[in-house]
């Protein structure tokens, strides 16, 4: 990703996933009460896979370009 704005989106949605997975997880582990997810392993599996996505795409936006491609 070479555009700033493609990278900051990255970053965003990097950043949202990661907390989204975060709550998913902690409702999975009965660390969160008061959902239908409380204490149920099946979310804390789904937290922890967006958290991963989440945490790969603040990654991928943070990295910095390749200077000088050959042939782009």
């Amino acid at each position: 990703m070479n555009s700033r704005i493609g990278r900051i989106a990255l970053i965003a949605v990097g950043v949202i996933a990661v907390i989204i997975g975060g709550v998913f997880a902690g409702q999975g582990m009965n660390l969160i009460p008061g959902s239908f997810m409380t204490g149920n392993r099946m979310w804390l599996t789904i937290g922890l896979i967006v958290a991963a996505v989440g945490i790969i795409l603040v990654v991928l936006g943070l990295r910095r370009p390749r200077a000088g491609r050959p042939g782009k």
